[in-house]
């Protein structure tokens, strides 16, 4: 059985299976996960679920170091990542390169399930982790625009709201007096319910459209943790000629506690189960407070 129809058996019969392809480094597509590895058991990481989905990684060289540029699961029944993370250090927050606009299927996914780059029919081909995000290298920019990366987002959403919580992302994570490493989690809503119909790509395949978008970050400074939530509804929020200004966000605090309520996605799980409880529980004061909001 060849690799293409062994993969696409798995996923339908939800056996437990381990796809990888390349070298140590890009060991980077599992199904149905036994147990952590080493990309999934990194902070940013949310827990995975157990079946029906890809774990997919990226990463660049920088001089003899692998650095990755972000992580996604992708749900092929959606055609649309449950979630993308990265992180902003030392190496990552950086800016050396410019915006490649170099939209392609993701290499790393089997090309039975790719989605086709040119457009999308309904929304703009809306980046989940930002252009702007990874401009350590332009390797690192040219990935994002992986489709497994992007999302059907309402133009005026992505050009004039989005835009203000991707740029306090940006700031901080860049700012190395507030954050020694900000670790992220960006991503829409899929689940039933949770979306605003669908979207054809290029080449035909349905994506859903999220109802919501959201984000999830923590902060390490000086030895400490601190988290923060957003929750965004998916409209143009009345920004339809004009860019949001930054005081927007405030309204879209949450804790990670309701996060993950909202999300039924497990952030920052491999933080020890103390520190977690703590970071995910404080009140949205404390957060805005904490977060300069």
């Amino acid at each position: 059985m060849n690799k293409r129809l062994f993969i696409k058996t798995a996923l339908i019969l939800n056996v437990l299976l381990i796809a990888s392809c390349g070298s140590d480094d890009d060991d980077d597509i599992i199904i149905n996960r036994p147990k952590l590895g080493k990309y999934e058991s990194r902070l940013e990481v949310p827990a995975l679920q157990p079946s029906g989905t890809f774990f997919i990684q990226h990463s660049t060289k920088i001089g003899n170091d692998s650095v990755m540029t972000f992580c996604l699961e992708y749900n092929p029944s959606k055609n649309h990542s449950r979630w993308v993370a990265f992180r902003f250090d030392g190496k990552t927050r950086a800016i050396n390169a410019s915006r490649s606009d170099a939209w392609a299927d993701d290499p790393k996914l089997d090309s039975y399930y790719h989605v086709g780059a040119s457009y999308f029919s309904v929304g703009s081909r809306g980046h989940i982790c930002a252009s702007h995000d990874r401009r350590y290298s332009a390797e690192a920019n040219r990935q994002t625009f992986y489709m497994t990366n992007m999302s059907p987002m309402n133009g005026s959403f992505n050009s004039n709201y989005w835009t203000a919580f991707e740029s306090y992302v940006q700031d901080k994570g860049r700012d190395a007096n507030f954050a020694d490493t900000l670790y992220v989690v960006k991503g829409g809503t899929i689940t039933s319910g949770m979306t605003q119909g669908t979207s054809k790509s290029s080449l035909g395949k349905s994506i859903v459209i999220p109802k919501y978008y959201f984000i999830a970050l923590l902060r390490f400074k000086g030895g400490k943790y601190n988290a923060l939530g957003f929750w965004v509804e998916h409209n143009n929020h009345g920004y339809t000629t004009e860019s949001a200004p930054r005081s927007v966000i405030s309204d879209c605090v949450v804790n990670i506690d309701r996060l993950e309520e909202l999300t039924g996605i497990d952030f920052f799980h491999n933080l020890t189960d103390n520190i977690e409880r703590q970071v995910e529980s404080e009140d949205v004061e404390t957060i805005r407070d904490n977060w300069g909001i």
